[in-house]
């Protein structure tokens, strides 16, 4: 496989490369995959957990446990006054 980088992202390389942190483009580059997958990982725990949290708000309104509009309000309203 053969990448082409922009000029910006060679700069970004050579930048790190003197900071001394690294010994090789390589390393900065395995180094950057092995953060976006970790963002990856956040990502995905973020929304799985975001949709669980929705499902289980919808099950509360089912059962009749959810606020109406106008309170919800108020205790915001409340909570920036504190």
């Amino acid at each position: 496989m053969s990448i082409a980088l922009k000029i910006e992202q060679e700069q970004f390389i050579q930048k790190k490369l003197k900071s001394g942190k690294y010994s090789s483009a390589d390393e900065v580059i395995f180094e950057a995959f092995r953060l976006l997958e970790e963002r990856d990982k956040h990502y995905e725990q973020w929304l799985q957990d975001t949709r669980q949290k929705v499902a289980d708000g919808l099950a509360q309104l089912d059962r009749g446990e959810g606020l109406d509009g106008e309170s919800v309000i108020a205790r915001l309203k409340e909570q920036v006054r504190m």
